[in-house]
């Protein structure tokens, strides 16, 4: 399970590593899918390999439960901790609205829906991860959820949110239910992230059956002096 403690790093160097770029020493996601990124370990060198890759408009976005130094040449854009929760025991949420799989011809309706609601970095390219399912309520996205990271047997619920429109209908937790049960079926384990001050999805995750593993450290990265421009790019949240 100590894979899950830098998830990034492992998810790019098993599953996930046809969408790997970097060395050795620290990797990112092709930056048309995903900001986040990772390096090896906190050594100097792997720190400056990873500064290396910071975009000179954008940032990295790094997540991981050890400590997250900022390398040189670099200033933070968001510092921030989250929690890491795994599924316990599940508890379904009966699908009440029709779920949909969504795909390449939905992309402008999540990254729009993403944007609005901020569930985390969303990119015209973040639906390449696959796994997504929406509600539609009159032909609008209402809500939509999918999966992101996957390492070892784990797969990452992610991307969970409902417009502001419908909240309240349950759609968020309904379509995390249905992502959980395709994971479960695979034979893999979900787990998730949230912000640690986010308190409604957490009590949402822990009602499907999810319970925090651990703190972990959520930075952010922009090239130095580039800290107000990358705060301006829409995927920042």
């Amino acid at each position: 399970m100590r894979e899950l403690d830098r998830p990034i790093w492992h998810a790019l160097t098993t599953r996930q590593r046809e969408f790997a770029q970097g060395s050795e020493l620290a990797l990112r996601f092709d930056p048309g899918v995903s900001p986040f990124a990772a390096c090896r370990d906190n050594r100097p060198a792997s720190l400056a390999a990873l500064a290396g890759m910071v975009p000179e408009a954008g940032m990295l976005v790094l997540l991981q439960a050890d400590d997250a130094p900022v390398p040189p040449g670099c200033e933070p854009a968001l510092v921030a901790r989250g929690v890491q929760m795994l599924l316990e025991r599940f508890r379904p949420v009966k699908l009440e609205h029709a779920a949909l799989d969504l795909g390449a011809a939905d992309t402008g309706d999540m990254v729009e829906l993403a944007g609005l609601t901020t569930p985390g970095p969303f990119l015209p390219g973040t639906p390449r991860f696959g796994g997504f399912v929406g509600i539609r309520v009159d032909g609008r996205l209402a809500a939509m959820a999918g999966e992101r990271l996957r390492l070892g047997g784990w797969t990452e619920v992610s991307a969970v949110c409902a417009h502001p429109d419908f909240r309240g209908q349950g759609m968020a937790a309904q379509l995390s239910s249905l992502v959980v049960e395709r994971i479960l079926a695979r034979g893999e384990r979900p787990f998730l992230h949230a912000f640690a001050d986010n308190d409604q999805a957490i009590r949402l995750y822990e009602q499907l059956g999810f319970a925090k593993r651990r703190d972990v450290n959520v930075l952010a990265l922009a090239r130095a002096g580039h800290r107000a421009e990358a705060l301006a790019l829409p995927h920042v949240h």
